[in-house]
């Protein structure tokens, strides 16, 4: 059994297996390919730090607890999974990259062969839990190639300082956009932020009810076969007081995306235009899937069908932190489910290494 990725699913995943009995190193073994813990977390940004972290659950069996918000969150999730990994000897082997996963032998009902870095891996079952931090999505627009000033993607975000006296065009309607433009406000000459849609703000607590509400919606596309909303995308944005404080001063004066990229700048339909020296795109994340392309799995929508933790594609497939499950809640309860579901069927049967 192999688990790919030891962010917040893959670890949940495994806590999971172990709890049903499976063996790390032995019966199951998990693959990361970053070189210390922490998930996509140990890449954020110095300046976001854990008081500033919108919605973060603790991993099951252990509590993240006496967290300094004000530390970089960088620093409390990377040594929380870090003592997580410890305390439940879940032995994973970094740094090691998939390259991809084929079918093996026997067909459909046999076993996968994962080709990694560190050699390959022969499994009746695969918990897929690679997450989205590898894969930013930058969209295209008209002249963006002619831009002359500085372009750069929220995963290579280091922090405001850096745009001390520059006049910064935010893209990005999600929870990074805000965070974003609310640092960047005291450093930067002058900010623009532009959206797609219209951004909607939440008022008041985010109960289950309302968590089960936003999963189901994109639950339903998952089973579609369409890819995959955020969670986040349907929940709103949480109305806090720092958000209420760039409301009122300014800052989260949102404008609709703009149509074309100047040299210069951005420039609207109407002909109105924005110069600026940078151009941060705070538009999200895809699924990192590429390692899976020889098994079929995408529909025609472009998205993996689902049933439950399954890919209805390949049922010996289970992905973990895709579409509903791209929570930290999300992640726990999916790999609880998958653990449950894999656990029946290894019950005994060692992970086996091969040449590849």
């Amino acid at each position: 059994m192999v688990v790919i990725g030891a962010g917040q699913a893959g670890l949940s995943s495994a806590y999971h297996l172990r709890r049903k009995g499976l063996r790390p190193g032995r019966d199951f073994v998990v693959l990361d390919h970053s070189r210390g813990p922490g998930g996509a977390w140990q890449f954020r940004w110095p300046s976001l730090t854990y008081g500033k972290v919108h919605g973060m659950h603790s991993l099951p069996g252990m509590e993240l607890t006496d967290a300094d918000p004000a530390r970089p969150s960088a620093e409390v999730v990377g040594a929380y999974f870090d003592r997580y990994e410890q305390a439940f000897d879940l032995r994973v082997r970094r740094p090691v990259d998939v390259t991809a996963v084929r079918p093996g032998t026997g067909g459909r009902g046999g076993r996968l062969a994962v080709e990694t870095s560190d050699g390959g891996w022969d499994t009746r079952a695969l918990i897929n839990a690679t997450g989205t931090w590898d894969r930013p999505f930058w969209p295209r627009y008209p002249g963006q190639e002619t831009f002359r000033g500085r372009q750069l993607h929220t995963a290579q975000y280091a922090g405001p300082e850096e745009f001390t006296g520059r006049r910064v065009v935010v893209v990005g309607g999600g929870a990074s956009g805000t965070q974003h433009l609310l640092e960047l406000a005291p450093y930067a000459a002058a900010t623009t932020w532009v959206t797609r849609r219209p951004p909607v703000f939440r008022e008041g607590p985010f109960d289950q009810e309302a968590g089960r509400a936003a999963v189901a919606l994109v639950d339903e596309r998952v089973r579609q076969g369409l890819v995959p909303r955020s969670v986040v995308s349907v929940t709103g944005l949480p109305l806090n007081d720092a958000v209420r404080r760039g409301l009122a001063d300014g800052v989260l004066d949102r404008r609709p995306m703009f149509e074309r990229i100047t040299p210069d700048g951005v420039e609207w339909g109407d002909g109105r235009r924005v110069e600026a020296d940078v151009i941060l795109w705070a538009t999200g994340f895809r699924a990192a899937l590429e390692h899976l392309a020889p098994l079929r799995l995408r529909e025609p929508g472009g998205g993996i069908r689902m049933e439950g933790t399954r890919a209805v594609a390949d049922p010996r497939v289970h992905l973990v932190g895709y579409g509903p499950s791209a929570s930290t809640v999300g992640a726990n309860r999916a790999g609880r489910a998958a653990a449950r579901d894999i656990g029946r069927l290894l019950a005994g049967e060692p992970v086996r290494p091969v040449a590849v």
